[in-house]
């Protein structure tokens, strides 16, 4: 497949199931609402080394907060239950409460609820005041510039990790220049988050090292520098590649974000440098999703 002169690979990208939560984050204005929601989801690029991913769902207007103030989402996604409900917890703790006018709520529904705000009360040290309306319990924890509003709980659901797909261009202004393209495109898109710095990796991995104590190392078959010391999967005229990855909250929005992005890459085409867009998997072993590309992009 040739999308504006640039081959789409016969792979796929191979993906793993997740567990998935979402929190609403609310302050005085946009800024602080960023604000808090960027510290939150730092470090967590990759449950690897990070204990989770996360990043910025979108931004949300005052008219869809629950206190009807600016706001912005945020994704949460781990490989188990017990794990995500320790990330949230602590990010929720030291990111949000933390930070000047914010309040926090549940942002997803799920018949499986994990603490949002629930743990968080006894740093009110027994000031803290319990609300129930409409079913739902909050919090008031007061703090030095007024309160701490927080929800008690919020959902966890099934969700998918590790969709991918590279971008092999023939410089690495080029590559990155495509890659801030396809994150513009898919952040457009609902349910899913790009983990990495930016949405963008640099550093794809493949599974295993050298080094026993190590079980991901560089991905040098896709390493522009490694072509005469490596089995490269590179032409001698590609000199750049970089890899974003996408975590969702259904197998549909995974394949949304991916074709939004391969599209936006692809309209710069190959005049702009760009020869091809490959994945990462590794034979179909690590997990049971798989996102092949020219399905995706038929």
């Amino acid at each position: 497949m040739i999308i504006n002169g640039v081959t789409i690979d016969a792979t796929f990208a191979e993906a793993f199931p997740m567990k998935a939560t979402r929190a609403i984050i609310t302050a005085h204005n946009e800024k602080w609402a960023m604000i808090a929601a960027q510290s939150m989801t730092g470090f967590a690029t990759s449950v690897i080394a990070c204990g989770c991913e996360a990043g910025i769902d979108r931004i949300l207007d005052p008219s869809e907060t629950p206190d009807g103030r600016p706001g912005v989402a945020v994704m949460i996604f781990a490989m188990g239950g017990k794990g995500l409900a320790k990330q949230l917890e602590t990010r929720a703790g030291q990111c949000v409460l933390t930070s000047p006018t914010s309040a926090l709520f549940a942002g997803i529904e799920s018949t499986i609820k994990i603490p949002l705000g629930k743990n968080l009360r006894y740093f009110g040290d027994g000031f803290q005041i319990a609300k129930v309306i409409a079913g739902k319990r909050y919090w008031r924890i007061p703090v030095m510039d007024g309160e701490f509003l927080t929800e008690a709980t919020t959902g966890q659901v099934d969700a998918i990790g590790g969709g991918n797909f590279l971008v092999l261009a023939q410089s690495q202004e080029q590559a990155l220049t495509a890659c801030e393209a396809a994150i513009e495109a898919m952040n457009k898109v609902p349910n899913v988050i790009m983990p990495f710095p930016g949405g963008v990796v640099r550093s794809g991995s493949k599974v295993g090292s050298k080094y026993a104590a190590l079980n991901a190392s560089t991905n040098d078959a896709f390493c522009p520098t490694l072509k005469g010391a490596t089995k490269t999967e590179l032409s001698p005229d590609i000199e750049s590649v970089m890899e974003i990855v996408i975590d969702g909250l259904s197998k549909e929005a995974i394949d949304k974000a991916m074709r939004a992005g391969i599209q936006a890459v692809c309209d710069l085409g190959a005049a702009k440098g760009i020869k091809r867009i490959s994945a990462g998997n590794y034979g179909g072993k690590l997990g049971p999703f798989h996102f092949h590309l020219q399905e995706i992009m038929a």
